[in-house]
């Protein structure tokens, strides 16, 4: 967390509006921006929520006040301002957004040039020290702000990385949970031969139906009983500025985002022979295998957006996908895009003529997976040194990439800790042996519990 404001975290800002964050600090962080990264030109952007056209207004002031033009894309996703930030060839680009987070709350979300992200470590953290001393260079001029309608061009570049024509007439649930990501889906529709059912779909700061978080299991039962309802094919949901996408079967199963990441990457690499993938290091196998399968060479980076965009740009990777749901692809300046996966998936689903449950379910019965499953513990440094001693002798291979990573041949696990919280994230995998997965994910656990 930052020196100054708590808030300011290792990737983003996200606080309390008007408690932590309000209008004078905002216009603060616009010049403070500027002053940091010498911007000539900056894109903003801003999600649904009932402070982001405020904050959006006064940072954009304190950009111009600078010395910054300003593109003004208005209400959109994070995505799209990666977008216009290297379409535009832009300086870099500012979010207004805190995404998942309760109602009360707002952020940002920071890129230089080429949508290269800036974190505590490539930039934030200098952002907020010079933001708190409110003591800036006077400018040569005074900036200018105008709109830019960046949308019908991102359209085309969305389309663009599929192939429109193999595309079957599917049914979909898309779920934006009344975040931003309903205004691509609309203007995506026009364009394809989809039928969509809409669901929780406009933009509403109000929240009437919960936080934006898919991943919650209370949130999830709306797209899935949508999918089950309309007869989809299968339902999309997203978060409130849809950088991350989440998917269900046309059963309506909740769909674990680690199987996702091999469908995708064997769609991409049947259009794109040889090329590399990245992933993570908390469940590898079904991965690895699949883009064995389809030609392709895997690198792994440690999970976290700023370490898989570097990694994706130090590999020139064609996909890196986190079983977050977080995807990053090459053609989108290695950043993360919530909506080029579930257009990848309907074209998977149109091409093979296999319903998506069968899809995973082959995947599933190759490599059975325990999903992340968190536990509070005293001492997280202490329990991973704990499980490295009981298991070390056993283990073929030991890699600390990211946590803790054992692997016995039949069965593998990775440990991580969080970086904010006394909580320790398992996974367990095995070679097609859902047995064997649940009993050594019950050991592992009850090995943990005795901490």
């Amino acid at each position: 967390m930052g020196e100054y404001y708590p808030f300011f975290k290792a990737y983003d800002v996200r606080a309390r509006v008007p408690e932590e964050l309000d209008w004078d600090l905002a216009y603060r962080i616009g010049r403070a921006y500027v002053a940091e990264l010498g911007a000539a030109t900056v894109v903003v952007g801003r999600d649904m929520r009932l402070t982001s056209a405020g904050l959006a207004d006064t940072l954009i002031e304190g950009l111009t006040d600078a010395g910054a033009d300003v593109l003004d894309i208005g209400l959109c996703g994070t995505e799209e301002v990666y977008y216009a930030t290297f379409n535009e060839a832009a300086d870099g680009g500012i979010m207004v957004t805190a995404s998942h987070n309760p109602r009360d709350y707002n952020g940002m979300k920071f890129v230089r040039e080429q949508a290269r992200p800036i974190s505590s470590d490539t930039g934030l953290f200098d952002i907020e020290r010079t933001a708190y001393h409110n003591d800036f260079p006077t400018p040569a001029r005074i900036g200018e702000r105008r709109e830019l309608d960046h949308r019908p061009g991102y359209i085309d570049f969305l389309l663009d990385q599929i192939k429109p024509e193999r595309l079957k007439p599917l049914k979909i649930v898309a779920n934006p949970g009344n975040g931003c990501a309903g205004l691509v889906v609309e203007a995506l529709e026009k364009r394809l031969p989809f039928e969509i059912e809409r669901l929780h779909f406009e933009p509403d700061g109000n929240l009437p139906n919960g936080i934006p978080n898919p991943l919650l299991p209370e949130n999830r039962e709306a797209t899935a009983g949508a999918v089950r309802e309309h007869g989809a094919d299968f339902g999309v949901a997203w978060d409130g500025d849809f950088d991350r996408c989440f998917f269900f079967d046309e059963r309506g199963e909740f769909i674990e985002g680690y199987y996702i990441v091999g469908l995708i990457a064997q769609m991409l690499l049947a259009m794109n022979p040889g090329a590399a993938i990245v992933h993570d290091p908390r469940l590898t196998w079904n991965t690895l295998a699949q883009v064995a399968d389809s030609g392709g060479r895997t690198v792994q980076s440690k999970s976290g957006h700023s370490f898989m965009k570097q990694a994706m740009r130090e590999a020139d990777a064609l996909y890196g996908g986190e079983m977050s749901a977080h995807h990053y692809f090459r053609d989108f300046a290695y950043a993360d895009n919530g909506n080029i996966p579930w257009l990848v998936i309907a074209q998977l689903i149109s091409e093979t003529g296999k319903p998506l449950s069968t899809l995973v379910a082959e995947r599933i019965a190759a490599y059975p997976a325990s999903g992340e499953i968190n536990r509070e513990i005293a001492d997280p440094g202490a329990a991973l040194a704990d499980m490295e001693q009981y298991y070390g002798d056993a283990a073929e291979s030991i890699e600390k990439v990211d946590g803790l990573s054992m692997d016995f041949g039949d069965w593998r696990f990775n440990l991580r800790k969080s970086n904010t919280e006394p909580v320790v994230r398992l996974n367990v995998e095995t070679r097609g042996d859902i047995d064997l997965m649940h009993a050594k994910t019950d050991e592992l656990l009850a090995r943990l519990g005795a901490e």
